[in-house]
């Protein structure tokens, strides 16, 4: 049987597990070498070697197709000997979030996917996933830093919805929480609390006056969205996950290059708007879809002022792109 050859969708999945892949990675030889707590440090380990795997796997995928394996980030990106920048538990909790972020990138790929080789790689990756998705909460929850959703009490009995007043949030009478919404809030807030933690340990050490400016900028942001779902929540007198602001230390001595701070942050921005988009698909609130609305319009202005960036320093590597059949027509 003829070997099938890869799809534009195969090898855009392989193209971007690279470059995102490559950019964790860079972070969590950061995390290892300044981790004091061995159990932590092991997951680390764990992760990184893991990794190492199945870079192997997408080069020689790449390769196999005749396309050129892209750079990505690399030692170059990450300098050694620098002071301390974040604590084991903030160590922890990164993991956790990028590994959450590591499910969702690899079952998109696998969604996509139609070569029997490359469906087993990508199960491979998620049963990977899988397995540090279950150490970091494991590993979190024994040092008591695991931040649980709110708990909601038992009715006695199933209802329908009986009133229109059920969409109504701030702007109509008003009806409390439902816990399938609370599953993408409490999700976004978590996110957005990593966003806003790693803009401000990246604004203190970026070494370009442009790439502070944005990462200041993005902490603002970020802050905004933490506030307009913290006051959501806590309108129905629910909690919501504490900042891990303290969780930086004060140096200004830079560990990674600004190529990879500034795409690091433009990778959240961009992750959070699929999880923006499903909470708004899942809101029957009013109050709710203005919300999310409105901090998907303000992440599109991110991710904007980003991607203007990222190309005028030449940082933004260009993904393989359909063939220009007029370019073509013209050479003959």
């Amino acid at each position: 049987m003829t070997k099938l050859k890869l799809t534009s969708s195969e090898i855009g999945t392989l193209w971007g597990e690279y470059i995102n892949g490559t950019m964790t990675d860079v972070v969590n030889r950061y995390m290892v070498t300044i981790i004091e707590d061995e159990s932590i440090k092991a997951i680390f380990h764990d992760a990184i070697k893991t990794f190492g795997k199945q870079k192997e796997q997408i080069v020689a995928f790449i390769k196999d197709e005749g396309f050129p394996v892209p750079i990505g980030f690399t030692d170059s990106d990450m300098f050694h000997d620098k002071e301390r920048l974040f604590t084991d538990i903030f160590s922890l909790n990164y993991l956790h979030i990028m590994t959450l972020h590591g499910l969702l990138g690899h079952n998109t790929s696998l969604a996509v996917s139609v070569r029997k080789d490359l469906r087993d790689f990508y199960d491979s990756c998620e049963n990977e996933a899988k397995r540090m998705y279950h150490q970091t909460i494991e590993l979190l929850l024994e040092k008591g830093s695991f931040q649980r959703d709110p708990l909601f009490y038992p009715a006695k009995n199933p209802e329908y919805v009986s009133s229109k007043d059920f969409s109504d949030g701030f702007f109509g009478k008003g009806r409390r929480l439902a816990a399938t919404e609370i599953i993408s809030i409490s999700l976004n807030l978590k996110k957005s609390i990593m966003a806003k933690t790693l803009s401000i340990a990246f604004s203190q050490v970026a070494q370009t006056k442009e790439v502070r400016k944005f990462l200041t900028d993005s902490e603002v942001t970020a802050d905004g969205q933490i506030k307009t779902f913290a006051k959501i929540m806590q309108a129905d007198n629910l909690p919501v996950p504490k900042s891990w602001e303290t969780e930086v230390t004060t140096s200004t001595d830079s560990p990674f290059s600004d190529k990879l701070m500034l795409y690091h942050i433009g990778f959240l921005f961009q992750a959070a708007q699929n999880y923006h988009g499903a909470g708004l698909a899942s809101a029957m609130r009013t109050d709710l879809v203005a919300a999310y609305e409105s901090t998907i319009l303000k992440n599109l202005l991110v991710t904007k002022k980003w991607f203007n960036i990222m190309v005028q320093n030449k940082w933004l590597e260009q993904p393989p792109l359909a063939p220009n059949r007029k370019e073509i027509a013209k050479e003959k």
